[in-house]
């Protein structure tokens, strides 16, 4: 036997011991749970992880307004500031709204708790619904953006955009299960620069171009921009549904917003507060980056097309077409290289990370979603690092099917990415003004009642102005919001589905309202059966253990597969005296499963009243092609069994010598060992101690067949 301390060497194939360490490599060793509050985050850590999907969008919410007025020609590119402006209006109002959210609500169930709470709990799923499409959509939009900001300036990788997106969301994944803090401490730097980055640049373009008056100029200025065929100089109608479009693909700079309000729980005390304050700096911080970006597109002439080849007159031959950013840092650090080689940097990291916000918002909406028994329970616990590993893993997986399905193209992802968010955000400002006005019929003291009518005139506010960008994008593009919305249709009725059957399955398990009488619910026999196919150490511990289970009939049955198999099971069990009666079944077509279910289920027809019992041996190796070898039967037969009311399997191991761990020390035994060769005893119910002689191991057949 190994002396204290000592790690005797593996002696198979342990597959939980060889992936343990990889595991702890990558993931870090386990949090016990009273570490819990070690992981919660302050303000300028909860900055970058919860803000990261809304600070990131201004990379690309000016790209979607400069592409889709691409479409008039290059007459309607002048409206693009406008537009910024009544989207920057509307961030606000929506950001001030959902401050109003987190002091009421703080559980972290956000929207989902907010629209269940005050519209009821079909309300509450369909905000689910649209919050899950949304992150899942966050993940796939976001890398596929930092990924084309990093082709835009190494166009070498170009080509290779789905297989980066996908490595991207994978490293996340594997960053998030290491734990909240972790991968916000990881990604705060990344977070902190680009804002510095993008900031910088706003500034620096300004002082050029006035205190120095340099001219900026992009790449793209001097091309003629031309309207998309069909199309031509749009006027009256058409150009206004022109600019509602383009309005609509600006709002996805309000992405994330809501993140704050569903990782309240992770902020240090006081929660509410700290979430309310980084909400607030989050807003300034991304509308003066915004704004900046949509000005300097505009000072230097930055075109954006849908379709280059027929939109941008005078490009020359083979142009790839940069992202707006890129073409922007161009013209703004011309001559000082390092300048726009950092914007790419940051930026590419920026658009990776924003994901970020989903993987920390996703998990703990499926946690609270898990806990209402709307998803399957394993969402809802937390994992080694007291993160909610389930969740991560499924939003990655979920998210690497819609990059793929999409060829990593970030333009077509984002059409379907507003419908939820703002769904969301419709269904989060209804409820709160329900809220206000429920309380307000029961509180009495003046000063609250003129903060509760402030608190509901603000919400109010962000009601209209999310409804009218909701309508206006249903308006617009419809075209390809239709799948968003199948998505979240498809998911409501799952959740429905999962619902549906936990509560079924509540019922059956409930005990009944008035006591049963003793023993009611017990069973008046137990008719124990055990399998064998042959006579060795493993059929003859289960005829043990089944004894020692004191039934009120035991007996062995076997499948009669092969004639000669069975006469020889036969004589072999007559002449060793074996007290308990084999039962031969008939199996013409030499099956084992069908027999042995046909035979228990007459059992149970002739007595309902009798709990079956089913003792089934199984050999149990230590290497993984061994599995392979054995117990197939055994688990066929488990399978099946399983489904049969009033029938009990009992699985009775004899571990190989493969199996085993460790050799015990020369001369001795390890507790249970039994050695080669030598009679094993038994202790029956009488108390009687009976030899039973082990006959040689068979390991050429499993122990069922």
């Amino acid at each position: 036997m190994a002396r204290p301390g000592r790690q005797e060497p593996l002696r198979f194939l342990d597959v939980p011991q060889l992936t343990a360490l990889p595991k702890r490599i990558l993931i870090g060793r386990a949090l016990r749970s009273d570490k819990l509050g070690e992981t919660l985050l302050p303000k300028r850590i909860a900055l970058p992880v919860f803000a990261s999907d809304a600070l990131s969008s201004v990379a690309y919410a000016p790209e979607e307004i400069l592409l889709t007025l691409s479409l008039a020609g290059a007459s309607a590119i002048r409206f693009s500031w406008q537009i910024g402006v009544v989207v920057a209006v509307v961030m606000l109002a929506v950001v001030t709204s959902y401050r109003q959210n987190v002091h009421a609500y703080p559980s972290g169930g956000g929207d989902y708790e907010v629209a269940t709470v005050n519209h009821g709990p079909n309300s509450g799923l369909v905000v689910a619904s649209a919050l899950m499409v949304d992150y899942v959509l966050t993940v796939a939009v976001s890398t596929t953006s930092g990924v084309a900001n990093v082709v835009s300036a190494v166009p070498v990788l170009r080509g290779h955009e789905v297989a980066l997106s996908v490595t991207l969301v994978l490293l996340l994944m594997g960053m998030n299960l290491r734990g909240v803090r972790e991968s916000g401490t990881a990604f705060a730097v990344p977070t902190y620069a680009f804002m510095a980055g993008v900031i910088g640049m706003v500034g620096f373009g300004l002082f050029r171009h006035l205190v120095l008056g340099d001219a900026l100029r992009a790449e793209s200025a001097g091309f003629h921009l031309a309207p998309t065929p069909g199309n031509g100089a749009l006027t009256g109608f058409a150009l206004v549904f022109l600019l509602l479009r383009a309005f609509s693909s600006g709002c996805a700079a309000l992405t994330g917003v809501e993140a704050i309000s569903n990782g309240v729980p992770a902020f240090r005390e006081p929660k509410s507060r700290n979430a309310a304050s980084t909400l607030l700096m989050m807003a300034g911080i991304a509308v003066v980056m915004f704004m900046g970006i949509i000005y300097l597109a505009h000072l230097t002439g930055t075109q954006m097309a849908e379709d280059p080849a027929r939109q941008l007159l005078g490009a020359p031959a083979g142009y790839h077409q940069k992202t707006a950013l890129a073409q922007i840092s161009a013209a703004v650090f011309a001559g000082f290289t390092p300048g726009f080689y950092f914007i790419a940097a940051v930026t590419g990291l920026i658009l990776v990370l924003a994901a970020n916000t989903a993987f920390n918002g996703f998990p703990v909406l499926g946690s609270i979603l898990a806990r209402d028994r709307y998803l399957p329970r394993q969402l809802r616990t937390r994992g080694d690092r007291l993160a909610f590993s389930n969740g991560i893993v499924l939003l990655a997986a979920v998210a690497v099917v819609f990059v793929t399905a999409f060829g990593a193209d970030p333009n077509r992802l984002i059409q379907l990415y507003i419908v939820g968010v703002f769904v969301s955000f419709n269904m989060s400002q209804s409820g709160m003004i329900r809220h206000w006005t429920r309380l307000l019929r029961t509180e009495a003291d003046a000063g609250q009642r003129r903060r509760m009518r402030r608190s509901r005139l603000i919400n109010g506010f962000g009601l209209v102005m999310t409804a009218a960008v909701l309508v206006v994008v249903l308006v617009t593009k419809i075209g390809h919001a239709w799948i968003a919305i199948a998505a979240m249709a498809v998911l409501f009725a799952m959740m429905k589905a999962i619902r549906r059957h936990y509560d079924r399955v509540a019922g059956e398990l409930a005990p009944a309202a008035e006591p049963e009488p003793a023993g009611a619910a017990a069973p008046t026999r137990i008719h124990a059966v055990v399998l064998v196919s042959r006579l060795h150490r493993p059929a003859l511990r289960a005829l043990a253990y089944a004894e020692l289970a004191r039934p009120h009939v035991l007996e062995a049955v076997t499948a009669g597969v092969d004639a000669a198999d069975t006469a020889a099971l036969r004589e072999e069990w007559e002449r060793r005296g074996i007290g308990v009666p084999l039962k031969v079944l008939d199996s013409p077509y030499r099956e084992i499963t069908a027999p042995v279910l046909e035979y228990v289920r007459g059992l149970r027809g002739s007595s309902p009243h009798t709990v079956v019992s089913v003792y089934i041996p199984e050999y149990v190796v230590g290497r993984w092609y061994e599995h392979l070898l054995h117990n197939q039967s055994a688990l066929r037969l488990k399978g099946r069994l399983l489904f049969k009311p009033g029938v009990m399997v009992t699985s009775v191991p004899w571990q190989s010598e493969s199996s085993a761990r460790r050799r015990p020390a020369r001369g001795r035994s390890a507790p249970g060992d039994v050695r080669r060769g030598e009679p094993r005893r038994r202790t029956v119910p009488s108390g009687a101690a009976v030899e039973i002689p082990a006959p040689p191991v068979s390991t050429d057949k499993d122990a069922v067949t």
